[in-house]
This record gives C-alpha cells, sequence and structure tokens, in this order.
C-alpha cells in the first residue's frame, strides 16, 4: 500500500482599511460573504468600546458599499464587523489617520531632527 502525502501552503494576504477622523461621509467598500447587510460594529481596540451604526448598503459589481460617517480617533485601530440581521458578512481592520497613505509615516511629528556641525577626521 503506497500513500501519498502532499503539503498544502496556504497564502493569506491581510488588508486594513485606512478611514479618517473627519465628519464628513465616508465610503466604505468591501467583498463581503453574502450581498447583504444591515448594520456595522465598529469597536475601538484602545478603549475596548463598540458602536453600532446602521446604514444602507450597495452592491457594486463584487463589492458592497456603505457611505456613512464614522466617529473615529486619529492613530487608533479599530476592529469592524458587519452583519445581515445577526449573521456576519464582513470583519476587517480599520486604521484612522488624516495623513496622506503614500507619504504615511508612524513617527510623523514625533521625531526632530538636529543639525549639528561635529566634523571628525578619519586617518587611513
Amino acid at each position: 500500500m503506497l500513500f501519498s502525502l502532499t503539503k498544502t501552503h496556504v497564502c493569506c494576504f491581510y488588508s486594513m482599511i485606512i478611514l479618517q477622523e473627519t465628519g464628513a461621509s465616508q465610503e466604505l467598500k468591501f467583498i463581503p460573504r453574502s450581498y447583504a447587510a444591515t448594520k456595522i460594529t465598529l469597536t475601538d481596540e484602545q478603549t475596548n468600546t463598540s458602536t453600532d451604526i446602521s446604514t444602507s448598503f450597495t452592491q457594486d459589481s463584487y463589492y458592497l458599499k456603505a457611505d456613512t460617517i464614522f466617529s473615529l480617533k486619529e492613530g487608533r485601530f479599530y476592529n469592524i464587523v458587519v452583519y445581515n440581521g445577526s449573521i456576519e458578512v464582513y470583519r476587517d481592520k480599520v486604521f484612522c489617520t488624516n495623513q496622506v497613505i503614500a507619504d504615511y509615516s508612524i513617527n510623523k511629528d514625533e521625531y526632530v531632527e538636529h543639525s549639528t556641525s561635529n566634523d571628525f577626521i578619519v586617518y587611513e
């Protein structure tokens, strides 16, 4: 009797939704497990408080979209769960920043570079 062992490689791709700290409506666009949704639950990872947001969703090709106002604080991470009634249709992580994503720096306004006139000589 011959046994065949195969290796299964699992490849995971993690992404994160980036939102801003603003009072204006922002678009949330994602690929759900099913194309019906009724509410969003947003949990602040720092304070562990949850907020339920009732909004309307529209389907756009393979995506589900919601335009809603989020109450967020800059520099914080949030867990977002989208429900259809009591059934979870999407789960992700949100990061709130007002920086331009292409220029994002974790050290923005935290590190100040100082110039010096230290001269040194290297002998070879």
